[in-house]
């Protein structure tokens, strides 16, 4: 009996060009979420945290560090493929929040939030995908061939 691999961080078995594709989204979504969104409210964390959304009613300080948290941890594991699929669940749940509270759901206009649910649909392929064979997934929970 071999080593205990979790399914749900298991890559599902793709062909060597779905993963490189796999490979190029999580590295473009995961690091533009990261340095674009991620980083930039934790440098300006104390300005934000007055004005920040307060979707959850945890406070604005605690929305904003989930966010935080959200867009610079998730999106790191992202894009080194490692625990993807949780890692985009949670991405997802905070593009969506986003998407909807902080841009009415609007896709045009001024204050449109395009860009979050652009990001919504990328990591929502990734939790239905994977991360594919090019991971750390793989190289942790996936199966030896």
């Amino acid at each position: 009996m071999g080593p205990v691999r979790p399914r749900l961080l298991a890559p599902s078995p793709t062909t060597p060009l779905v993963s490189l594709s796999l490979l190029v989204l999580r590295g473009w979504f995961g690091i533009l979420m990261l340095n674009f969104h991620g980083l930039a409210k934790l440098q300006d964390f104390s300005a934000l945290s007055q004005r920040f959304s307060d979707p959850l009613g945890v406070g604005q300080p605690l929305s904003l560090a989930l966010a935080i948290g959200a867009e610079l941890v998730c999106a790191g594991l992202i894009a080194a493929g490692l625990a993807t699929r949780l890692a985009a669940a949670v991405l997802v749940v905070n593009m969506a929040t986003a998407f909807v509270t902080a841009h009415g759901a609007r896709l045009s206009g001024q204050g449109n939030g395009e860009l979050a649910f652009l990001y919504l649909g990328a990591f929502l392929t990734l939790v239905v995908a994977g991360a594919g064979r090019y991971s750390l997934d793989q190289v942790l929970f996936g199966t030896r061939r």
